[in-house]
């Protein structure tokens, strides 16, 4: 059906309007027709898509309008993110066009149909018809817009040191992008310069070149990536790279020095460490530690206090005597020989085969009886081109005329021979005379203590607390008596005047005879220290052992927690220890127990050397790997330095009656000993990133306890007069306490190691006697202390002693009647000091040397008062017209003297007979008697009674 409406102009105002109605049948006769498949292309982000071919529908009604129209295009596809729009209808001409911004990360293609509808019979697309239903392929193109990211945020990796590897590790970066353009990664590169190390476009890292774990146990490299559309990683990442030695056989996880601070105890020496076998299986462990201290001391960190302080602290019996003393004016025997001074405290003589000392006789008994003890501490090598001489330590000879060795001791051929001839007895046989024993330890130039006890005929020889029996004894016969005195000697062997004398027989006369030059033979080439013997008696095995014990030693920490299975040993002076097991973690388990222990206070400091040795065994195999031997150091930190302080009262007054009292006088009554530390303080301060800078500030002093070894008391200015004056100690002070004291006229000297509390005890008894201090006016004396024998000292404390002269009556009739200038008495206190004379006879000498200078005093005072009668009546002839002005004379008359005069008149007529018989005795003349004899003064019982109070003297005071 068509209809036309057809419009007439007006003429003659006429307007005509007419419709005309027609039908048209079959107007639309084909459908649209498109491509039967498109493809597509669309950049992500925008919204154009290119599609090839064009989007163009055709329609074989044109120009017919309407039904050879375009009206539409038809995506069938929901999921479809695009629409087709007509840009033409005549034409046909459209185009495909994204409904929102496309995402090629998201969805990289698309697949959907379009078809094309025509307008059909009018505007609205009524009765159109659709085309053929067409494939299209929409492709979305990328955009370089990520960066690659690694996909690890670091990487690490190990290498054996000495290798060239193709490829350590690998490193992989991605790319978000979709297309293979830009989400591919093209390129890798190492940012950090100067490195051993490249890698590849696939990210492989390799070494250039051999590492070595001992320049450089570690790297750290950035590495960064590309993809290919050239765009870079915003971050590196960063790749470890360690180094690990060659994997051999041994231990790791040491130090090569362990510092050991005073006081600590016991300090693990491994705590980390662990044996490495390289997968090797193992049937046991064999590990020897070993703690080597030849160089400290005489072999080891011992007690350096005196050989009598040892001796008293580890129980030895009394009577023991010291043959090598530090020189002094009373043991300068040793003074020419030559000391080794580089020992901390350590007494040390080194003989080099020229130096010798002669011993005086009265140090030690020619006898020795069946038992007695002689000791040393020797340090021996052998000596090259004389090995055929003998080396004498301790030599008793003939002193004059024959050469005949009593006893002695000496090395031969790194053998050590002890010489023992016996007096001829009553059984003239053959006797054990020389005992040999050959030992490692003679020639091996270190430390060792020799000891060697005599109970004839058995003589054993102790080495560093072992017993070792003589392998060879000689029997000899024994020496015949004779009136020669003997020499004993050390460092030598003393050879007396050797008289070669021919006896001539048969009525012919002697020829003469030869004398040689008496000298010193058979040197000792080595050092000594702490040579003594003890006549009478041996020493047990315990206070051998004590006197040689080390102070420093390995220990095992946590002894309780070892594993049972493994085997341990320690050598007497625990410097070795072996452990053996067949776990290899509980071997290193029992390694890293292992400690250094030093128990004492004030340690010589320095280093000690470890050597740790181990020895494996493999399961069946002829070969086995081999464990290198490891050396480490223990440093020994200096301690801190003691300040012993002595206090006290300085100035002590007393009467001269306090001087003469039983008790004396008390010197140290308020003695105090301290001994302080000063403990430094370290502060860090940080100047930098990566900078310290430790500062040591003076911290605060501590107050600390230890022993002392030897106070004394020394007497300044003149040296004590044995008949006026002592310094004693009572015994009963030394009781319960490891001390001895000595007593010179130049002070006293309180010995031994024991605590500052004790030696504050004893010297607070030292008391200080005087028989005549009217002649005193003051004495000083000078205290000072020790620690390890000399090295630690105290202050010199000084005391000043004063006399207080009074004015008594009775002392000063005294003074009137023995004036100083003319007569003196005799000492008591040298009676006092010989504790050998018996009580009873002690006083008797004391009554009757009393009594015979109660005579001498009577005799001279009654010539004096002769001589001044004759002398005043001499001056009163002379000057009889002087006038004398007595009026500031004053006599003051005391009534106890009056009342005592006649009580004591009958004593004195008593006395007065005595002394007559006493002058006879004396030879003092009679013509001395009679003038005299009138004239007695009234105080001279006092005085004697004076006397007789000086007598009673208490019997347990001593004096050294």
């Amino acid at each position: 059906m068509l209809r036309l409406r057809v419009l007439l102009h007006r003429s003659a105002s006429i307007l005509l309007t007419s419709c005309i109605l027609f039908s048209v049948s079959s107007v639309n006769k084909h459908k649209p027709w498109i491509e039967t498949s498109y493809h597509g292309v669309i950049t992500e982000n925008t919204d154009i898509v290119l599609l090839d071919p064009p989007l163009v529908a055709l329609d074989k009604d044109a120009p017919i309008p309407y039904a050879g129209e375009i009206c539409a295009f038809n995506i069938h596809g929901l999921e479809a993110p695009f629409e087709a729009v007509v840009l033409n209808g005549t034409s046909g001409e459209g185009q495909l066009r994204a409904r929102g911004l496309v995402d090629c990360e998201l969805q990289k293609e698309y697949t959907f149909i379009i078809q094309a509808h025509d307008c059909g019979s009018g505007p609205g697309g009524t009765e159109g018809k659709k085309s053929h239903k067409a494939v299209v392929h929409i492709q979305v193109n990328d955009v370089n817009e990520f960066a690659p990211v690694f996909r690890e945020p670091q990487y690490r990796a190990a290498v054996t040191e000495g290798k060239i590897y193709d490829s350590i590790l690998q490193v992989e970066a991605t790319d978000q992008d979709c297309s293979p353009q830009y989400s591919q990664i093209c390129n890798y590169q190492i940012t950090t310069t100067s490195t051993p190390f490249a890698i590849d476009r696939n990210g492989n890292i390799r070494n250039t070149e051999k590492l070595s774990y001992d320049r450089q146990q570690q790297y750290e490299i950035q590495v960064t990536a590309w993809d290919c559309g050239q765009k870079r990683a915003l971050h590196s990442v960063p790749v470890r790279i360690d180094v690990k030695p060659v994997c051999k056989p041994g231990w790791q996880g040491w130090n090569k020095r362990v510092d050991y601070e005073p006081g600590t105890g016991s300090k693990q020496l491994f705590p980390k460490m662990h044996l490495e076998t390289c997968g090797g299986p193992l049937s046991s462990v064999r590990t020897t530690v070993e703690l080597q201290t030849s160089h400290i001391g005489k072999g080891c960190d011992r007690e350096t206090y005196s050989e009598k302080s040892l001796q008293k602290l580890c129980g030895a019996s009394s009577g023991s005597t010291d043959l090598l003393p530090a020189p002094s004016a009373a043991t300068n025997w040793t003074a020419s020989l030559v000391t080794d001074s580089g020992r901390d405290s350590d007494l040390i003589f080194r003989f080099d085969g020229h130096q010798a000392a002669k011993i005086p006789d009265w140090v030690v008994p020619q006898n020795l009886t069946d038992q007695f003890t002689i000791a040393t501490w020797m340090k021996h090598g052998p000596s090259p081109g004389l090995r055929a001489e003998k080396e004498t330590l301790l030599c008793n000879s003939d002193k004059t005329e024959m050469n005949r060795h009593h006893y002695s001791l000496y090395v031969h051929n790194c053998r050590l021979v002890f010489l023992l001839r016996r007096d001829f007895t009553q059984v003239d046989t053959f006797r054990p005379a020389e005992f040999h024993w050959k030992l490692e330890q003679i020639c091996d130039k270190e430390w060792h203590y020799y000891v060697i006890n005599v109970e004839f005929p058995v003589v054993t020889l102790y080495v560093d607390g072992v017993t070792y029996d003589p392998y060879l004894v000689t029997d000899d016969w024994p020496i015949h008596p004779s009136q020669i005195d003997v020499q004993l000697t050390v460092g030598a062997c003393w050879q007396g005047d050797a008289l070669f004398y021919c006896m001539c027989v048969c009525l012919v006369a002697c020829a003469g005879g030869e004398v040689t030059k008496p000298r010193f033979t058979q040197y000792f080439r080595g050092s000594l220290s702490g040579l003594t013997i003890r006549p009478g008696k041996i020493e047990s095995q315990k206070v051998i052992s004590c006197l040689q014990a080390c102070k420093e030693g390995l220990d095992i920490n946590s002894l309780e927690s070892l594993d049972k299975n493994i085997k341990f040993h320690f050598n007497p002076a625990q410097s070795i220890l072996v452990m053996e097991g067949e776990d290899l973690e509980n071997m290193n388990a029992a390694v890293r127990k292992v400690s250094y222990i030093n128990s004492r206070q004030f340690p010589t400091p320095g280093i000690r050397r470890l050597h740790i040795s181990t020895a494996v065994q493999c399961f069946g195999e002829d070969t086995c790997i081999t464990i290198p031997d490891i050396d480490a150091v223990v440093m020994v930190l200096q301690p801190s330095e003691p300040r012993i302080t002595i206090s006290g009262v300085e100035r002590l007054s007393h009467p001269v009656s306090d001087f003469r009292a039983p008790g004396g006088i008390v010197l140290f009554q308020d003695l105090h000993i301290i001994s302080t530390v000063t403990r430094a303080e370290t502060t860090v301060h940080h100047t930098g990133k990566d900078s310290v800078n430790p500062t040591r500030r003076p911290g605060v002093m501590e107050e600390i306890i230890h022993n002392l070894d030897y106070c004394d008391v020394l007497v300044l200015g003149e040296e004590l007069n044995p008949e006026q004056e002592s310094l004693q100690l009572q015994r009963s002070a030394l009781l319960g306490k490891h001390l001895d004291a000595t007593n010179s006229t130049s002070g006293m000297s309180v010995y031994g190691v024991d605590s500052m509390s004790n030696y504050e005890q004893v010297i607070r008894q030292v008391r200080y006697y005087s028989w005549q201090p009217g002649r005193l006016t003051e004495r000083r004396f000078r205290l000072t202390c020790s620690e390890l024998n000399g090295r630690y000292t105290s202050n010199e404390f000084n005391l000043e002693v004063s006399v207080l002269h009074s004015s008594e009556a009775g002392e000063h009739i005294n003074h009137m009647v023995a004036p100083p200038h003319l007569f003196h008495f005799l000492p008591l206190s040298s009676l006092i000091l010989f504790p050998g004379v018996p009580s009873a006879a002690t006083v008797v000498i004391v009554m009757c040397i009393a009594a015979l200078v109660v005579v001498v005093v009577l005799g001279i005072y009654r010539i004096h008062l002769t001589h001044q009668q004759e002398v005043k009546l001499a001056e009163s002839a002379k000057e009889a017209d002087v006038t004398w002005d007595d009026s500031a004379l004053t006599i003051t008359v005391n009534p106890m003297e009056e009342e005592a005069s006649e009580e004591e008149e009958d004593d004195e007529e008593e006395e007065e007979d005595e002394d007559d018989e006493d002058e006879e005795e004396d030879d003092i003349t009679s013509a001395e008697s009679d003038d005299s004899e009138e004239e007695v003064d009234v105080q001279l019982p006092r005085m004697q009674r004076s006397s007789k109070k000086g007598q009673n003297w208490d019997k347990t005071t001593i004096s050294y």
